[in-house]
């Protein structure tokens, strides 16, 4: 029965982790997203004729 704690405690260990360093790089992905932006491109087109 101890084995079987261990295991899920160790389980639910290992989850967070994940879960944390997933948050993290979603953090970092949105910082460099929110600093590729340009608010200025796209809102004109050049158009010849």
């Amino acid at each position: 029965m101890k084995q079987d704690q261990l295991a899920q405690q160790v389980g639910l260990a290992v989850m967070k982790k994940a879960m944390d360093t997933a948050k993290t790089n979603s953090e970092g992905l949105m910082k460099v997203m929110e600093q590729s932006v340009s608010p200025h491109l796209g809102n004109t087109i050049d158009i010849k004729i």
